[in-house]
């Protein structure tokens, strides 16, 4: 079926009315007669009420804002601000018609305002100054450089047209520039640094093709130096006077000039002897400053006439004219004077191996005299040996060890040992010359490597842990030192069974499980020297208690570090921090007993009758076979009956380990150990917390009820004076030498 009519019109293509289609529109850029009409639009949908125009897009209601606008009803579109082409080209705008309603009338229509360009740019070099360097002498056509300028105007006009010119070079005229490239390059031949070495040109750039606006900048041209000029003698004879056998001294200059380049090769000078010293006497150099010529006395005789030439360092250019005053002669009148000794050598280098014993030659360092008509003795002697280390024959120069120089030394500089030979001669007033030997040290292979560290801790349980890396020290340089090696002793095989080394700078571990506790193992160590050096050594290394995570646990590795690893300054200050304790330990102890022999003598004193009561009247300390009211005896045997505490009090200032006394003790066997029986007694009750009372010391213990301990007063008790025998006494000590005194025969 065919489709409806309506549906057909409207579907097909809409013609848009030739009154609404609008051209582009062209306008200069800096127009100045603000607000410009530049069209009128219209539609041809003319409503009774009218048309309502509008415009939208960049310099409307976009940035730029409020360049255009337009009149609603009439349809005027008006410029409002003057244009710049260089910001902007061309602006793209929509048309709108709408009724008085709001309803579009007209499908929006493109309005496009196309900015015309004005030459109101001048050209801009790139940079201000241009520079570029030639040769002298460079032929005609030679480019040099190239110097460019830009402009904003639009490319496609004349306005952006550049044309290139000089506008001033000097008189010469010596270069020419492309107009259109800008390519500066050589015009005519004749560039000669020396006559001129810098040229400065201006240069111009101008748009509209060379007739417009117009800028300047600088081109700076460096003419590059060739050797286009010889050097020549200022005259042609110099005369000089220098004394007899002044071997090494200058005699005087031979002064030329060059045109070139100052300081370059095309400068520098030359000099070669041509005649009159077929010898050899003299030598000449070049002063590098002044670039003339110095003449030095190698050997003289009586008067010499040289011939000297002078040529540049870099070869004459073929175009360069040859100089006649490339040759100078030089007359030479020698004086006779006494000269000083000369060593040829200066410095002497020689090589030593490091602990050469005495009296070694090392070398035989002597100089010589350049006195030809005088028969001179030359002597020798060390000017400077800082370590004493030299000695030197005086009359033939030979240089022997005196002591081993061991390496590292301060008097070694870079491993280089320095000394001064003096040599005199025998004329009057004598001369002498200094001569420098250089002796290097060379190192050998004298150490054995150090075991680093000596001791160390290791977990008990293989595999867990259990390593310990080792390293080592060698006082000597490379390559006589590290890599070292290290294994377990070859003279103890068993230690393969339980420790074994791996290659890593020297690591160790136990092979199985081993107890804890302090293991000395012997370790062989070589270094990498040539021939290499070992020794053996001990690793002390203290295997501890393992915890989980293989690590020693904290009382293990304590204990364990307390007795591994001390060095010999350790040792030594727990060493006298034993004896100094011991020394204190030792005059307390002395003052104790010149106290108890003091109150013994004033108690054996009293009365030679009573010795019972003195014994027992001494302080209150237990009783005897009367004495039964200071304490309770079966409180001291038992206390742990009387006290209401399951656990005895602690004493404070008792060490902690100290275990309670069991009682009642074993009684002496002879008299002779009575001391030794009150001395342990003596320390079993300061150590005891539970004998009360706790703040003072129970001293001899007790004598036992009834006489079963045989207390001492039955000395007297049973035997007048003159029955008894006394000299027992001295065999019970010193505490009883007193008692001996008294009552022995």
């Amino acid at each position: 079926p065919s489709a409806p009519q309506g549906w057909l019109q409207h579907e097909a293509p809409r013609r848009v009315k030739r009154a609404w289609v609008i051209p582009p529109i062209s306008v200069s850029e800096n127009h100045k007669r603000i607000p410009h009409l530049l069209v009128q639009i219209k539609s041809d949908k003319q409503q009774p009420g009218g048309v309502i125009y509008s415009i939208k897009g960049p310099g409307v209601d976009e940035e730029p804002l409020g360049i255009f606008s337009i009149d609603k009803f009439s349809g005027k579109v008006f410029l409002n601000a003057m244009l710049d082409r260089e910001e902007n080209d061309r602006y793209r705008l929509r048309a709108f018609a709408l009724d008085l309603g709001g309803v579009t009338l007209e499908d929006p229509t493109d309005l496009e305002i196309i900015v015309v360009d004005q030459n109101d740019n001048r050209p801009l070099f790139r940079q201000d100054v241009f520079t570029g360097r030639v040769v002298e002498g460079a032929e005609p056509g030679t480019c040099v450089m190239t110097v460019d300028a830009t402009d904003a105007d639009d490319p496609d006009t004349d306005n952006a047209a550049l044309r290139y010119s000089i506008l001033e070079q000097g008189a010469a005229g010596m270069f020419s520039i492309n107009a259109t490239t800008g390519e500066i390059c050589t015009a005519r031949p004749g560039l000669d640094r020396e006559t001129m070495g810098v040229y400065n040109l201006t240069v111009q750039a101008a748009d509209m093709s060379g007739d417009g606006l117009t800028t300047t900048a600088m081109a700076v041209i460096y003419l590059e130096d060739i050797n286009d000029n010889p050097p020549e003698f200022t005259k042609e004879e110099f005369s000089m006077e220098v004394e007899e056998q002044a071997v090494g001294v200058d005699v005087g200059k031979v002064f030329v000039h060059d045109k070139d380049l100052a300081g370059s090769p095309s400068w520098l000078a030359k000099f070669t002897i041509l005649e009159g010293d077929p010898e050899g006497a003299f030598a000449i150099r070049t002063d590098p400053h002044t670039n003339d010529g110095v003449l030095s006395v190698v050997k003289v005789r009586d008067r010499f006439e040289l011939t000297v030439s002078v040529q540049n360092e870099r070869p004459l250019e073929p175009s360069a004219p040859a100089s006649p005053r490339a040759l100078a002669t030089v007359r030479v009148r020698v004086r006779d004077v006494n000269e000083a000794p000369v060593f040829r050598e200066n410095p002497r280098r020689i090589s030593v191996l490091e602990g050469t014993p005495p009296g070694t030659p090392i070398t035989t360092y002597t100089a010589s005299d350049p006195d030809t008509h005088q028969i001179q003795t030359l002597s020798y002697a060390l000017l400077y040996d800082p370590a004493d280390w030299l000695q030197l024959d005086p009359h033939g120069g030979t240089v022997r060890t005196k002591r081993e120089l061991l390496h590292p030394s301060a008097f070694l500089q870079g491993g280089w040992y320095i000394a001064l030979v003096l040599a005199r001669d025998d004329a009057e007033p004598p001369l002498s010359a200094t001569g420098t030997l250089s002796i290097e040290i060379l190192e050998v292979n004298d150490h054995a490597p150090q075991l680093q560290p000596p001791a160390g801790v290791l977990c008990g349980r293989p595999g867990r842990g259990g390593t310990l890396l080792l390293g080592a020290t060698d006082d000597d340089r490379p390559p006589h030192g590290a890599p070292f090696h290290f294994q377990l002793s070859p003279q103890h095989p068993q230690l393969a069974r339980n420790w074994s080394l791996a290659r890593f700078n020297g690591e160790g571990q136990p092979g199985r499980g081993l107890p804890e506790g302090l293991y000395s193992l012997p370790l062989l160590l070589r270094d990498s020297g040539t021939p290499p050096r070992e020794q053996q050594q001990l690793l002390n290394v203290s295997v501890c208690h393992c915890g989980r995570d293989g690590t020693c646990l904290d009382g293990a590795l304590a204990a364990a570090t307390a007795g591994a690893g001390i060095t010999l300054g350790a040792l030594m200050i727990i060493l006298g921090s034993t004896i100094l304790l011991l020394v204190l330990a030792a005059l307390g102890a002395a003052r104790v007993r010149g106290r108890r022999r003091a109150l013994r003598k004033g108690l054996l004193q009293r009365s030679r009758d009573d010795m019972r009561d003195n014994i027992l009247n001494y302080d209150e300390q237990g009783g005897g076979e009367e004495d039964q009211d200071a304490y309770d005896i079966n409180q001291l045997r038992h206390p742990e009956l009387f006290s209401p505490r399951a656990k005895p009090p602690l004493r404070r200032d008792a060490p902690l380990s100290s275990g309670t006394p069991i009682g009642p003790r074993k009684l002496p066997s002879s008299p002779s150990d009575i001391e030794d029986f009150i001395n342990e007694g003596l320390e079993a009750a300061d150590s005891d917390p539970s004998v009360p009372p706790y703040d003072t010391a129970l001293i001899y213990d007790y004598e036992g009820s009834g006489s079963v301990a045989s207390p001492l007063s039955s000395i007297v008790s049973s035997l007048t004076d003159e029955d008894q025998d006394y000299d027992y006494l001295n065999e019970w000590g010193p505490r009883f030498r007193r008692l001996a005194d008294l009552y022995g025969h």
